[in-house]
């Protein structure tokens, strides 16, 4: 009974914002508490919606004050030099231009820390596509097919999760995966050229100032603004980008600092401070809501047991026929479960629970460990997480529309590294 309310849950809150029949954050809030109320927790559902909420407001703040950050050195022009140059060098070719975005990501990306990868890549490719009048929803994309294959490195979590709670050794995990890495992020590339040639084709077509993507607002011509305080401005963000993937202090502290010091420096009069920001406070409210709509919406299927109910079931419908290949069972049960559980939620209650079965059949739990890094790209695109609103807010587009566009792509990447995987022995029929 659980599994199924949660399952309708998810199912439902998705149909809803991809055929945008309601807005994500009303989705959020509405439909787990119909489903909690059909399931019975109606008393309980306040507390389950306070706890996510709880659990999610350090998230919250963090990414709130790191978008007002990013939007005051947007008002003071810090990207515009840059800007200027890539387009120096690349042109305005778009296969250039989302080639040399996957690139970006792959490099700023390759600490593991998501938030940083974001916040770089957004702030620095945005501008640019509103320019040229490719489609943003590509960075969304790219992001989120390839930040979560850089996390497969031992730095990234989930392998030194799985490497602590099924008691392997984290080169174990890892280094048999290197091979199909390096080929699923060489996938990533591919997609990334086949996009920008698509839209090198799209762009051909139309007048410079006509848009054909569903985000019509991101393609009108951006105001150039002239930088002021750039040499104040530009050390100041690579200290914080430096700080926040040091973890020198706690991110929402490191933010908060950051935004206080960046809009007195650059905005001492307050009336003047007021009116620069003032222009996006929707879309910081509109953020701010969805993280924490977010946060009810996890609470309640997580408080309620519905998280877990899913999981085991979907783990119990496993034929014990399919034994010899639960390493392959595990990879595609990872695609969902991922969708649905937190990497914490998979890594450490899950997997664990793959590996024991595994155990029967022979599998080594090194194995089940690779398999289950096989579902990652398609995490991104979890409603569960923050970072899918954030990236959303940034780009002026909607949860709905990323999801639409980037669904085939990541699901694509998933199965391109389960093949790599298979290839390279990475996983293995036993």
């Amino acid at each position: 009974m659980l599994a199924l309310l949660g399952f309708g849950t998810i199912g439902l809150f998705t149909a809803l914002v991809m055929t945008k029949k309601m807005s994500a954050v009303a989705a959020l809030i509405l439909v787990p508490l119909v489903f909690g109320l059909i399931g019975g927790f109606g008393a309980k559902l306040g507390e389950m919606m306070i706890s996510g909420i709880v659990e999610t407001a350090p998230t919250a703040v963090m990414l709130v004050f790191a978008l007002l950050y990013f939007l005051v050195m947007f008002e003071c022009g810090l990207f515009e030099p840059f800007v200027r140059r890539i387009i120096a060098a690349v042109g305005e070719d778009p296969v250039k231009i989302v080639v040399g975005t996957a690139v970006l990501v792959i490099i700023v990306g390759l600490d593991g820390d998501g938030a940083t990868a974001v916040l770089i890549t957004v702030s620095s490719m945005y501008p640019i596509y509103r320019r040229i009048g490719i489609n943003p929803l590509i960075i969304a994309m790219l992001l989120g097919i390839i930040c979560p294959i850089l996390n497969w490195m031992p730095w990234g979590g989930p392998a030194a999760r799985m490497s602590i709670s099924l008691g392997v050794d984290i080169t174990d995990v890892v280094v048999p995966m290197l091979p199909a890495f390096f080929i699923t992020l060489a996938a990533a590339l591919v997609f990334a050229y086949v996009l920008g040639r698509s839209e090198r084709r799209r762009l051909s077509k139309v007048e410079a100032t006509e848009t054909e993507t569903e985000d019509t607002s991101a393609h009108t011509p951006r105001k150039v603004i002239e930088p002021k305080n750039f040499w104040f401005n530009l050390p100041l963000t690579i200290a914080l980008m430096v700080s926040l993937a040091l973890g020198f202090f706690p991110l929402p502290a490191l933010v908060m600092g950051a935004f206080a010091i960046a809009a007195t420096v650059n905005f001492p009069n307050l009336r003047v401070q007021q009116d620069r920001l003032k222009p996006h406070a929707g879309t910081v409210v509109m953020l701010v809501t969805l993280i924490l709509a977010a946060g009810s919406f996890t609470g309640v299927l997580s408080e309620s047991g519905m998280v877990e109910a899913m999981s085991g079931s979907i783990i119990s419908i496993v034929p014990q026929s399919w034994g010899g290949a639960f390493a392959f069972v595990t990879a595609v049960l990872s695609m969902p479960l991922l969708i649905i559980l937190s990497t914490d939620s998979f890594f450490i209650g899950v997997v664990p629970i793959l590996a024991q079965t595994a155990d029967a059949f022979g599998v080594p739990h090194e194995v089940i460990a690779r398999a289950a890094l096989i579902g990652m790209p398609l995490h991104s695109l979890s409603p569960l997480i923050a970072p899918i609103y954030f990236v959303a807010t940034l780009l002026r587009t909607d949860i709905g529309s990323l999801q639409r566009f980037a669904w085939p792509w990541t699901l694509g990447l998933s199965l391109i590294a389960m093949a790599a995987a298979t290839i390279t022995g990475a996983i293995y029929f036993v």
